[in-house]
């Protein structure tokens, strides 16, 4: 499965071109391959940029693509493998532990067993001496073998088959990852575990006979806390959003049996930074924190990822935190607490959205960004009550304080971002 030189030539002289337009100005025999990988390049320049630079991978069709994992969070799932005697707690690696400290494991086997496109496996196969990419389509074994081959992975082995009969040929491996397909045959999305292919539930005792460590990855529209009560043996959930949404949850399953998972928030900017907050249920159930009267200084917002996980108050907690409302997950503090994982804002104003207020605010104020955080009006009804414009300087987010009281708090970000 190779590209000719001229194929080739002809996808780098019209990536930038609408590939609708393309189709119409050209008539091939090979139309149909040229479209996909021009559409393929466009898609990974941006989403996987390290095989964008490699001019002879070749690209399955668009859904294999739009359903791979991008290279930031397909790094991110590699560096919770990449350490050595590290425990959860250090979030770079999911080793067991023991009362005399972490255990550490070797990192020699390793399998994919939804290889698809093959991005996860891509970024997961260096650190371990043999990796096994297991898929059931031929077409897509057949352009991943290329692929590896394009990219230096010599350790790869491609298995066609899928992933009961591999588990069932396999000898034990020391890390097991699956990214179970949430297509059925119509294309529609699924969102049960139950309903995705393979069903882990089918699978588990397999899984973790094969292998003591275990990654899933689901969708972020999966129900947390009936996901772990479901799947059972979850060491720890990773909430991976990027630039402040959510892409997936990975489940970290292991066979020695723990209370309660570690839930990690983690926020990943495509300009290199990157936001952790982890904690456990326990602690979200046992944290107490104040309620604050009425708007401070500053403002924080939790990243999404924060919020799905649901550590209301364990965040407020951590980050000594005053709470507007129970059910408004908004903070403030008269303190600016810089790092904290979200977006922080300054208060100009606040007050109560009655109409001598609202026209004195209409006044200086034409457009602005506006949020609704536990407030009986959408966003929408907001905008037409006010006429306000989307964008600009100023933030409006509409919520309720801690004695029941609806207000409008104005704010900016300004060089607090």
């Amino acid at each position: 499965m190779r590209l000719t030189p001229e194929q080739k030539r002809f996808i780098l002289a019209h990536e930038r071109e609408d590939v609708r337009r393309t189709a119409l100005r050209f008539v091939r025999d090979d139309m149909p391959l040229l479209l996909t990988q021009i559409a393929g390049r466009q898609m990974a320049e941006k989403k996987i940029p390290s095989w964008y630079a490699e001019e002879d991978i070749i690209y399955p069709p668009h859904l294999s693509l739009e359903q791979s994992s991008s290279e930031l969070t397909a790094r991110y799932k590699a560096s919770l493998v990449s350490g050595r005697n590290a425990s959860f707690a250090d979030l770079t690696s999911f080793v067991e532990t023991t009362n005399a400290g972490s255990v550490e494991w070797e990192n020699n086997t390793f399998a994919d067993l939804t290889g698809g496109m093959g991005v996860d496996f891509s970024f997961l196969s260096p650190y371990f001496r043999e990796a096994f990419y297991v898929e059931q389509n031929e077409d897509l074994c057949r352009m991943a073998e290329h692929n590896f081959q394009v990219l230096g992975l010599g350790n790869a082995t491609i298995y066609c088959g899928g992933a009961e009969r591999f588990l069932k040929e396999t000898t034990p491996l020391d890390f097991i990852y699956l990214d179970p397909s949430r297509r059925d045959d119509a294309g529609r999305k699924l969102f049960r575990i139950e309903d995705c292919s393979p069903d882990l539930l089918k699978i588990r005792p397999w899984l973790l006979e094969k292998s003591g460590r275990v990654m899933v990855k689901y969708s972020p529209m999966l129900d947390l806390s009936l996901a772990v009560k479901t799947l059972r043996c979850v060491s720890a959930v990773h909430i991976v959003s990027v630039d402040n949404e959510c892409k997936e949850l990975l489940f970290l399953l292991s066979k020695r049996a723990v209370n309660e998972p570690l839930f990690v928030a983690v926020n990943l900017g495509r300009s290199g930074g990157k936001e952790i907050f982890s904690f456990t249920p326990e602690q979200e159930r046992n944290a107490s924190i104040p309620l604050a009267g009425e708007p401070g200084r500053y403002l924080y917002e939790p990243n999404t990822s924060i919020l799905k996980a649901g550590a209301f108050k364990s965040v407020a907690q951590a980050y000594n935190l005053q709470k507007l409302h129970a059910n408004s997950h908004l903070y403030t503090s008269d303190e600016l607490v810089a790092d904290f994982p979200g977006r922080v804002f300054e208060v100009e104003a606040f007050f109560v959205p009655n109409k001598k207020n609202i026209k004195t605010f209409l006044q200086d104020t034409k457009k602005a960004n506006i949020a609704v955080r536990n407030f009986p009006m959408t966003v929408a009804e907001i905008r037409r009550k006010t006429g306000l414009a989307d964008g600009g300087d100023i933030y409006l987010f509409a919520t309720t304080l801690a004695e029941g009281q609806n207000v409008w708090i104005i704010c900016r970000k300004g060089s607090i971002d």
